[in-house]
């Protein structure tokens, strides 16, 4: 489907439009990459031993409270600017990620100093035994310290994604993960003469591929985009763009950082289980995680297709297409579900040699055959809301079904009747499709056409209104 005459932000007047596919598969590579990092380093913190990856596995979770909060207006730029881009509206789209970036810079300044303080404290609070602190701790004072090169990475691909070049997003990422492997195994054993620094060494292999990604999309940015920050502007932010990326971004990160805030107290209860529960827990999860790409991908290409159809107020489009991008993920992600429930022991023995942990996590990933299609409707239908302006739908129904099924339902049955991991994992099957079940019927009833004629209406009058008014 032909969303405009040219695709917006590139500098060749004829550039095709961006069609789902093209969108998506730079993004499945690049998610992958990132998922790859973790891999990577679970699989080398395994030659550890598995309290390093437990460990690892818990302070990664307090990371992701933190990180998610770059989504706020990472999420807000990526939607604002593909409404201007469906306007054809060039220079808002810009002025939309000069105030994202500038903010998220900020606030990582702000993260890295809280997390430093506050570390210890949080790794107790996850339920970490003095040997797990022992390698958790370093670990989390490194990665902390250097989110807010993080924060800029989050806002610069938002930008990069939503003027379709989501390609040159995936190179930075595929180099910025081969410098985070090589410098991982040359610091945590100790190869070519290198002190030999463990976990701590993952930690500093990810800072310095963080600083050179930042570097790079830079680069980027400026040369695709003609996208520039002078130092005015990181204090003169405009109150209206920045009130509109709010509105757009905090109801869906709110409803991430509710989620990933119910599934920390998750593993805080599987932590009460045993160290080998915590660890077959970590396992399952990375390849859980590496399962949910493809769909992933569909519903960050679904997002920009939407969110330009939106701009230009083509709101028919808009819902047929996303009902024919979410028959697409579903089949997909029931395809890679099938292709993970085959592959699991050997998948599993990659991490660890434990028969308990591989037969446990076995059956765990043949559950993934229930709770991924689940999934997929939440992570298509959710994004094509918050294209269209409904976000706030999501985050009502996600703090609902989080809290009051994922959660309590993890609690009673994983904990108090005994069922362990496979009982929370039948909690996050229920909670999946409860919440997948009920987008899908919002979409096709087009109770989220109200918000669409808002935002679309907003970003047409956006390039008349004159930003006196700043952030001084």
């Amino acid at each position: 489907m032909s969303i405009v005459s040219r695709l917006p932000g590139t500098h060749e007047p004829d550039a095709p439009p961006p069609g789902l596919l093209r969108l998506a598969w730079p993004i499945f590579a690049e998610q992958s990459l990132h998922m790859l990092t973790n891999v990577v380093s679970t699989l080398m913190a395994s030659r550890i031993g598995d309290n390093a990856v437990a460990a690892l596995g818990s302070a990664s979770q307090i990371l992701v409270m933190f990180l998610v909060g770059f989504n706020v207006l990472a999420v807000g730029a990526s939607i604002a600017t593909t409404h201007h881009l469906g306007l054809d509206d060039r220079a808002g789209a810009r002025r939309m990620a000069r105030g994202a970036v500038a903010t998220n810079l900020w606030l990582g300044a702000l993260f890295s100093v809280a997390l430093g303080l506050l570390a210890p404290t949080l790794l107790r609070w996850a339920q970490l035994t003095p040997p797990l602190m022992a390698y958790a701790l370093p670990y989390l004072h490194w990665m902390g310290g250097t989110l807010f090169m993080e924060s800029m990475i989050f806002a610069l691909c938002a930008v990069l994604r939503a003027h379709g070049h989501t390609r040159e997003v995936m190179y930075v990422i595929l180099a910025q993960n081969a410098v985070n492997a090589g410098l991982s195994a040359l610091l945590i054993f100790g190869l070519g003469g290198l002190p030999a620094l463990g976990v701590t060494g993952i930690a500093i292999a990810a800072s310095i591929s963080r600083l050179l990604a930042v570097i790079a999309l830079w680069m980027l940015v400026s040369r695709r985009i003609g996208f520039k920050l002078r130092p005015r502007d990181l204090f003169n932010i405009h109150r209206a763009d920045l009130r509109r990326l709010l509105s757009l971004g905090f109801p869906a990160v709110l409803e991430n950082i509710s989620w990933f805030a119910s599934f920390t107290i998750i593993t805080a209860l599987t932590a009460r289980m045993g160290e080998r529960m915590l660890a077959t827990q970590a396992y399952t999860m990375q390849i859980a995680q590496i399962e949910m790409l493809a769909c992933l991908s569909i519903g960050i290409g679904n997002e920009i297709i939407v969110g330009r159809l939106i701009g230009a107020g083509r709101f028919e489009d808009a819902r047929r297409q996303c009902l024919v991008n979410m028959r697409l993920g579903l089949v997909v992600t029931a395809g890679v579900a099938i292709v993970f429930a085959v592959i699991a022991p050997a998948a599993l023995r990659l991490f660890t040699d434990d028969a308990q942990i591989v037969s446990l996590g076995r059956t765990l990933i043949l559950l993934g055959l229930l709770l991924e299609p689940g999934r997929s409707f939440n992570l298509i239908i959710i994004n094509a809301l918050r294209a269209s302006g409904d976000s706030r739908f999501p985050l009502i129904a996600g703090l609902l079904s989080q809290w009051g099924i994922m959660l309590f339902g993890a609690w009673l049955l994983g904990t108090h009747l005994g069922l362990g991991l496979i009982g929370v994992w039948a909690a996050l099957i229920l909670d999946e499709w409860l919440r997948g079940l009920f987008m899908l019927q919002r979409w096709r009833h087009g109770r989220w056409l109200k918000h669409a004629k808002r935002v679309q209406a907003e970003a047409a009058r956006q390039p008349l209104r004159q930003h006196s008014s700043t952030f001084t």
